[in-house]
């Protein structure tokens, strides 16, 4: 007796890994992209220093010019000219000590108030000469969508936070630093000198030159209190920039984790997709599962049972082939 119960196609897609991993990354550039709170103080801390920039590098010029009069340096680079080596004094430098004697102790005597500036991209938040993961940390907060657009990963340091450093951090930081241009050596501040690219581009600016030891420490410039504390308030400007990235993130962060424990529970794509309309966000179905890793639509049944049976077969006889053909002519009568 033939069976005439006809086959109802399957309207539900079974969740696996692709179509979790296609789902929260889609998920997530929503987040990333969404104008809240968190992200727009960052956009704004990256305007700021900008700005802060622009002043502190006017101030520095002035307060290193009155140290090092361009005059002075202009006569002393006809020194090296006409005497080589020996009169070779004059260098230009990025980072300077600023240092003033308006404080006074507790006895009543003046004391000095120094610190170290680093105007380079990787420049120290602390105002320690040496580097530090600080002013990584504000290099790809500062250029996060150029590092992106190199498919880096510049919330590395925010997502990592909590975290020692592991060879997924390192993988990640070390893409970073070589699309930022970064020398990839580690220590004293001057190592930057070699950098290229971005880095390079940004430290260029501001550079200056003065007269002395290349070692900035030995050559501490003075400069008035107010000067001084302008200098700071640029500095804090940086340090900003690294914490309000910091705090956006963290949003992300929590928003991910708790996509991912609910994608992962999932069994069927429809839940996904349901997750993602009530987060006002709307996703393709047919996008997500129009092709798998191999580029082939096999989520179908029909479409992986034709797959498979074409896997079969691969040797005709004689007689099938002749079959085949004649089937086919009688087909075109």
């Amino acid at each position: 007796m033939q069976n005439n119960i006809e086959r109802k196609p399957m309207s539900k897609i079974r969740m696996n890994t692709e179509l979790r991993n296609k789902l929260f990354n889609k998920i997530k550039n929503v987040f990333e992209t969404e104008d809240t709170q968190e992200r727009e103080a960052f956009l704004q801390a990256r305007e700021d220093v900008d700005s802060a920039y622009e002043g502190a590098s006017i101030l520095a010029q002035k307060v290193v010019e009155r140290a090092y009069p361009p005059e002075d340096v202009s006569v002393l680079r006809q020194f090296k000219k006409k005497y080589g080596n020996p009169c070779d004094v004059v260098a230009k430098d990025k980072c300077f000590y600023f240092a003033h004697n308006e404080n006074v102790d507790e006895e009543g005597e003046t004391e000095e108030t120094k610190s170290h500036f680093d105007f380079g991209l990787f420049g120290n938040l602390n105002g320690s000469e040496y580097s530090s993961e600080e002013g990584k940390k504000f290099a790809v907060a500062y250029y996060r969508e150029e590092l992106k657009a190199k498919n880096c990963n510049p919330d590395i340091y925010a997502q990592q936070n909590e975290n020692k450093d592991n060879p997924h951090k390192t993988k990640y930081v070390d893409e970073c630093m070589k699309a930022l241009g970064h020398n990839g050596s580690s220590g004293y501040h001057n190592d930057s000198d070699n950098n290229i690219g971005m880095a390079k581009e940004f430290d260029n600016p501001y550079y200056l030159d003065v007269i002395g030891t290349s070692y900035c420490r030995s050559r501490a410039i003075a400069c008035t209190k107010d000067e001084y504390t302008q200098f700071e308030q640029w500095r804090v400007a940086k340090a900003n920039v690294v914490s309000k990235h910091q705090t956006w993130i963290d949003t992300i962060q929590k928003q991910c984790d708790q996509l991912k424990i609910g994608l992962k529970a999932y069994r069927y794509l429809s839940e996904g997709i349901e997750l993602a309309t009530e987060l006002g966000i709307q996703v393709d179905e047919a996008e997500l599962i129009r092709t798998n890793s191999t580029g082939l639509t096999i989520y179908n049944p029909s479409n992986l049972a034709s797959m498979i049976k074409g896997m079969k077969n691969k040797h005709q006889s004689r007689e099938a082939k002749i079959l085949a053909r004649k089937q086919y002519e009688e087909s075109l009568n």
